[in-house]
């Protein structure tokens, strides 16, 4: 049976879940930006850094989810993600548009990684 690691464990969540050799984040905001690119940057950082702790990195995402508060700003988020995901390496993502947990998250990012 597959062990399972927990990272920055919380009384809701935890950050990040390892089962077996797959890794599991939750979904990462950050309102230390006023704008979905700032915000995007920040949260592509907390992803780097949870991957890390976990043994894996972003060139071993299999799937990411991108929630924004307004698709209109597609574009924005964009501009960090591409400018972060390795080139040859981009995993299967999906893109929409959510009501997030509080007013000031403009964007929410969750990803699935091999170890």
């Amino acid at each position: 049976m597959a062990q399972i690691q927990r990272f920055e464990v919380g009384p809701r969540m935890s950050q990040a879940v390892v089962h077996g050799d797959t890794v599991y984040l939750a979904g990462q905001v950050n309102n230390q930006a006023s704008d979905v690119t700032g915000q995007t940057r920040n949260v592509l950082a907390q992803i780097d850094k949870l991957l890390a702790a976990a043994g894996s990195s972003k060139e071993k995402i299999l799937t990411a989810t991108i929630y924004l508060t307004d698709i209109k700003t597609f574009g924005q988020m964009n501009t960090a993600w591409e400018a972060w995901v390795p080139s040859g390496a981009t995993p299967a993502r999906t893109t929409l548009e959510a009501n997030l947990a509080a007013p000031e998250y403009l964007v929410e990012i969750t990803v699935v990684a091999a170890k």
